[in-house]
């Protein structure tokens, strides 16, 4: 759980990286598209390490991985927690104190569903709210986040991720030995902050930069 967790909050730092290159214009975006796909003139991402296209194809399959195992982790200890948790009502006891640790579970299940969504989107172009795609990717984003609601959907869809990953990152730490004093919890804890804002800010920048013009004007 922890491990899957940390390699998804990676590749999240990544996304998110990849998405600011908006701000630099239509030819830096297209190219980071193109890269990632092996579809650039320079045979993209590892080659010619490994032959162009292979690349994405590599890393979907480890990230889907890492999403499987996360949510059977997350099912096997809802499981071990079911089974251990007293059905008397005055032997309960709340463990978890902050909003985002009691909605860790049906937090993933949410974030699943826009996961799926998103992805049929941006990567199938099966679900584009402003009409069938046939420009570049660059004119793609541009045109989804000039519609209003779907910039709010996103805004709180990322207020789930980033609680979800706020109370993740700490746990994870914690799980693999980090959580040894106080003063250690409490740098966690701010490392934890600090990265649930860093993917907010920089995951909202952009679609609020196209949606107000600042991009794409």
């Amino acid at each position: 759980m922890a491990v899957t967790g940390l390699i998804l909050i990676a590749f999240l730092l990544m996304h998110m990286f990849g998405n600011l290159k908006m701000f630099i214009g239509p030819e830096s975006f297209n190219h980071y598209a193109e890269w990632l796909k092996g579809q650039s003139a320079d045979g993209g991402i590892l080659y010619p390490v490994l032959p162009a296209g292979w690349f994405i194809w590599l890393f979907r399959i480890v990230l889907l991985a890492a999403v499987v195992l996360h949510m059977y982790s997350a099912i096997t200890l809802w499981n071990r927690a079911l089974a251990a948790n007293p059905s008397s009502y005055e032997a309960k006891r709340k463990l978890a104190q902050t909003y985002s640790a009691r909605t860790m579970r049906w937090g993933g299940i949410i974030l699943a569903g826009l996961l799926i969504f998103h992805l049929l989107q941006f990567t199938v172009h099966a679900t584009l709210v402003a009409g069938p795609f046939d420009g570049s990717p660059y004119d793609m984003v541009v045109g989804e986040f000039k519609i209003w609601w779907l910039v709010a959907v996103y805004a709180i869809w990322m207020v789930t991720v980033c609680m979800h990953i706020r109370h993740g990152f700490w746990s994870a730490f914690a799980t693999l030995g980090a959580n040894t004093s106080a003063k250690a919890r409490a740098v966690l804890n701010g490392c934890a902050w600090a990265v649930a804002l860093i993917l907010y800010i920089g995951f909202m920048i952009m679609p609020v930069a196209v949606l107000f013009g600042w991009i794409g004007a």
